[in-house]
């Protein structure tokens, strides 16, 4: 009995540092749904691999992180997902540190596994030029003069998915042809966008938007057919329509960097325009950038 009663305190604490957690997530760092989400389960994994160890909160350290890590590890869990989850436990025991349940933060003793990274696929500039221009003849329904508004502001610009579908009418500043963008951590910055880009947003605007407008669609820039918001999972589809092969929003976002940096920019205008909090997330598109050289290289110089 006694054992079942200090199992089901432990749960209880548990689920309280969890909440407090969550909200410390959603409220003071300003963390994505989807972050949040992905947070909350690897630490639910944690305090489980803390319950069998019969240590409390208290009781984390970097042996116990490591023991986690380590059964993780011989499960067969990508690096990708160990990365992930040492950042998850990394913002967990800075946590409780400023809370007063950890003498000394643990977090940053544990080491992130090197990740290796792919280059990105990216569409050719002519193949994007081309399925841009294509999705813009003809178009009369609401839901293509949507999809082409959509392809089309997301190449110009290399927001990502998520930022579109968060554009309201007041974010459009045609007259410096920019957009207000709210990127990862509530954070804003002003992005510009292209002619072609904003005769498409345009078109939606005016022929497209108000037929699917109600009294729910506040001051969104891009709306469903139900009147709401667009959601994410839609404008995949919207793109996935326009360019085909398979192509996503995260595509189109690698095809503007790419092609930015292909057309002289320097990396730091890009970093800038992508919204990347450090340089080196902007570092991998030089390398895609490289690889295409080498490829006109190949393919062009007679000595090669």
């Amino acid at each position: 009995m006694s054992g079942s009663r200090a199992g089901s305190r432990a749960e209880d604490e548990h689920a309280d540092v969890l909440l407090d957690f969550r909200r410390h997530l959603e409220s003071e760092l300003g963390r994505s749904p989807h972050t949040v989400r992905g947070y909350l389960g690897d630490l639910r994994s944690l305090l489980a691999y803390l319950s069998e160890a019969a240590a409390g909160i208290d009781g984390i350290d970097v042996n116990v992180l490591r023991g986690w890590l380590s059964r993780l590890h011989d499960s067969g869990a990508s690096r990708a997902t160990m990365a992930r989850r040492i950042a998850a436990a990394r913002v967990f025991t800075a946590f409780l540190y400023r809370r007063g349940r950890l003498e000394t933060d643990p977090g940053p003793l544990v080491a992130s596994p090197k990740q290796h990274r792919s280059l990105p696929s990216v569409l050719g500039e002519e193949q994007a030029v081309a399925a841009l221009d294509e999705s813009a003849v003809g178009v009369s329904s609401p839901a293509a003069l949507r999809r082409a508004a959509v392809a089309e502001i997301l190449y110009a610009t290399g927001i990502r998915v998520a930022e579109l579908c968060g554009l309201d009418l007041d974010d459009v500043d045609r007259e410096r042809h920019t957009l207000r963008v709210r990127g990862k951590g509530g954070k804003e910055r002003v992005v510009p966008v292209g002619t072609p880009a904003l005769a498409a947003l345009d078109r939606w605007l005016r022929d497209g938007r108000p037929h699917w407008s109600t009294s729910a669609s506040g001051t969104a820039v891009f709306l469903g057919t139900r009147g709401g918001r667009l959601g994410t999972r839609s404008a995949r589809r919207d793109v996935h329509e326009v360019v085909g092969d398979g192509t996503s929003p995260h595509g189109l976002r690698h095809s503007a960097a790419t092609h930015l940096l292909n057309g002289g920019a320097d990396l730091r205008s890009v970093q800038e325009v992508l919204g990347h909090s450090s340089l080196r997330s902007t570092q991998i598109y030089t390398h895609v950038s490289i690889d295409r050289l080498t490829e006109t290289y190949n393919r062009s110089h007679p000595r090669a």
